[in-house]
C-alpha cells in the first residue's frame, strides 16, 4: 500500500497493494505552500515514508502535544479557551523524508520538523491550505487511514496533478 497527498487539491489517496483506491479524501496542508526548509511552514514534497504511529488507543478528539497525549479531549469550548494553539488530535503519523537533500537531513529534513498527518478540530476547514506544514484530517479519516497503514508505508507528497 502506499498514499499519496495531492497539494493542488488537497486531496489525500490510499492506495493497496493491488492498486485499489481503499481511501479517498479532501485534506488540510500547510497555509504557506509547498517547501522543504526548516522552520518555513510549509508542507514537504517528495518521497517520505511513516516513521510512527502514534495514539492507537486513545478516544477521539484526544490532544497531543509533541506527540503525547495532554490527558484533554478537544471540544468548542477547550478551543475557544486556547485560540492559539495548532490542534494535533486523535492520531498521528509521523512522517520521514526518504530524498536526502530534498526531504531529508540537514535543514530540509521532514522528521526533524515534525510533520505529521494527524486529525484537526471538525471545525477546521479541509479541503483548503490550512495549516503549519502538517496533513490535517478529519478525526473519523485519520482514524480509518491509522488502522489501514502500517510503519514504513510510502506516503508521495505532490505538487502536480493526481496520476
Amino acid at each position: 500500500m502506499y498514499i499519496e497527498v495531492h497539494l493542488p487539491d488537497q486531496r489525500l489517496i490510499a492506495f493497496g497493494n493491488g492498486g485499489e483506491i481503499l481511501m479517498d479524501t479532501k485534506v488540510s496542508t500547510a497555509r504557506n505552500g509547498a517547501g522543504e526548509q526548516i522552520n518555513s511552514l510549509q508542507t514537504p514534497r517528495g518521497w517520505h515514508s511513516i516513521r510512527a504511529k502514534i495514539g492507537g488507543l486513545a478516544p477521539e478528539n484526544t490532544v497531543y502535544v509533541g506527540r503525547r497525549p495532554t490527558g484533554e479531549i478537544y471540544s468548542d469550548r477547550l478551543g475557544e479557551q486556547y485560540p492559539e494553539r495548532d490542534w494535533i488530535l486523535t492520531r498521528i503519523l509521523w512522517l520521514s523524508g526518504l530524498e536526502p537533500g530534498f526531504n531529508r537531513l540537514g535543514n530540509l529534513d521532514t522528521m526533524r520538523r515534525f510533520i505529521y498527518i494527524h486529525g484537526c478540530p471538525d471545525s477546521d476547514s479541509i479541503g483548503v491550505e490550512g495549516s503549519s506544514g502538517c496533513i490535517k484530517m478529519r478525526n473519523h479519516e485519520i482514524v480509518t487511514l491509522f488502522d489501514l497503514v502500517e510503519v514504513g508505508t510510502l506516503v508521495h507528497i505532490s505538487d502536480g496533478k493526481p496520476t
